[in-house]
């Protein structure tokens, strides 16, 4: 039997699954890494051990299935988006810690350009609101921050990469250095609409071109694994960012199609199929995986603090010791008592855009307890995701007439309850809710023949459970209304 292997670099882990011909998991295996925070809204990493627990991932969940690497026909490739690599060519060495999606220190440097009179030019080309989470300023950030680095740019001596194309480098021994339209439509340096570098851009971020991935389809050959790493060749074919991976692994190839991923962060998309979508609320416009070339666009809001907020009350409050403990001390009481935790740790995403904001706790009583915070801060998560989907519907026009979930906390039942509560519409489980790794490997499969195309793959998804909304309109307006004025507070 064919099996295609899923590598899935995530924020805080590094995950490796297999597929069988049906389109089923057969493994998975995970191995974490650590984020840095070195100053306050700074987030590192190094690239070098994500590398090294995306290998110890894939040779883990080989040696558990007892498969061989010979009967891997295709691998695909999706990660964490944004996060920024820039390494010596000769060496394979980063020369700097990468930069997390997450982190702030460009944030003073994206609001200048805000106010320039570039700031329309780069919207309209981009389909992005400029700020720190993209690429482009990361990198200036290394190249202005490491010795000679501008030169040896120019010069073509380091390489850039967001976490997809360091991935392919490493995996071909350095024979392809790639990227594809959907990560590299969140670097702030692609035309949405050419699906190429563009010269004013790079002028404007002072990245010279030599630095640069080339750009290809999201389904399709681009090089070999080589056979020093798993024991055979294995051909790389399909490559997406993490969200758009989780897209085509909800079965969303059509427009109208929305999910919702509840990762560290939240990311919420709605296919757009040809039509170049420009948005009225602050969202963004983005290039969705595609099959070949033909140009594919999806609306995507983005939440900064998802499942974060859920790390954070485990490793630096102490209140639950485990994600999973968090869903029974919320359903524990019956509301929050007024409470609310606005996770603004990193500032605040679509539709605000607000680098500025911090996290707070709100409307603590002397009654406020531990399991009025921990559902709080569950709350927060559905509370984001709503402000993303009334944009969603604002800039198209169209009702959103179910949201598909998945990630790690689309698990916590009371979470996803509460979502269909506060958005009014069904919240869909799929029986796989690890939708990214599933994505890239139908993205490859795909190209690799492994399946026929999408119509296929849609027939392979599955509804595990359907929360319908039971809270009655005027609470649900009124529960939002408070969640606003919280988040006001919290700018």
């Amino acid at each position: 039997m064919p099996f295609v292997l899923s590598l899935d670099e995530g924020t805080t882990s590094a995950r490796a699954a297999l597929y069988n011909e049906k389109g089923e998991r057969v493994g998975m295996h995970s191995v974490p890494f650590e984020c840095l925070y070195p100053h306050p809204g700074w987030v590192e990493q190094d690239a070098t051990a994500i590398w090294r627990a995306q290998m110890d991932a894939a040779s883990a969940v080989l040696l558990q299935q007892q498969i061989s690497p010979s009967d891997i026909v295709a691998c695909g490739i999706t990660n964490q988006r944004e996060t920024t690599v820039v390494w010596d060519r000769k060496t394979g060495q980063p020369i700097a810690p990468a930069i997390v999606w997450q982190c702030r220190r460009t944030a003073d440097f994206c609001g200048e350009l805000a106010r320039s009179s570039s700031a329309g030019m780069i919207q309209d080309k981009t389909g992005l609101v400029i700020d720190a989470y993209f690429s482009g300023s990361k990198i200036r950030w290394i190249l202005d921050h490491v010795p000679d680095a501008h030169q040896k740019a120019r010069d073509g001596e380091i390489l850039f990469g967001n976490i997809d194309t360091w991935l392919i480098w490493k995996l071909t021994g350095g024979a392809v250095h790639v990227t594809d339209y959907s990560n590299a439509s969140r670097t702030m340096l692609m035309d949405l609409a050419t699906g190429e570098w563009d010269d004013e851009l790079l002028r404007i971020f002072g990245i010279p071109r030599a630095i640069l991935p080339a750009i290809v389809p999201s389904s399709g050959r681009v090089g070999m694994i080589t056979a020093d790493l798993l024991g055979a060749e294995i051909p790389i074919s399909g490559i997406a960012g993490d969200q758009q991976a989780a897209l085509a692994g909800q079965a969303c190839f059509r427009p109208g199609l929305s999910k919702n991923t509840y990762g560290t962060g939240c990311f919420a998309l709605t296919h757009a199929g040809a039509r170049q979508p420009r948005s009225a609320n602050r969202l963004l416009g983005t290039r969705a995986a595609s099959l070949d070339a033909t140009p594919q666009f999806a609306v995507e809001g983005s939440v900064f603090i998802a499942g974060a907020v859920v790390q954070w009350l485990r490793d630096s409050l102490g209140l639950i010791s485990t994600a999973a403990e968090s869903e029974a001390i919320a359903a524990s009481v019956p509301d929050t008592g007024g409470v609310h935790v606005v996770p603004a740790f990193v500032g605040l995403g679509a539709p605000y855009w607000d680098s500025g904001a911090r996290g707070l706790i709100s409307g603590l009583t002397r009654s406020s307890g531990k399991a009025e915070i921990v559902r709080a801060a569950l709350e927060s998560i559905a509370f984001q995701s709503g402000e993303l989907i009334e944009a969603m519907e604002a800039d198209s026009g169209e009702t959103i007439t179910e949201l598909r979930v998945d990630g790690g906390a689309a698990v916590n039942n009371f979470l996803m309850q509460f979502q269909a509560d506060i958005l009014g519409k069904p919240v869909v489980r799929p029986a796989d809710v690890e939708t990214t790794a599933l994505g890239a490997a139908y993205l490859a499969g795909i190209a690799e023949n492994v399946w026929s195309g999408a119509a296929e793959v849609e027939s392979f998804w599955r509804v595990e459970r359907r929360f319908e909304p039971r809270m009655p309109a005027s609470v649900r307006r009124a529960r939002m209304d408070a969640w606003k004025a919280a988040v006001s507070r919290a700018r």
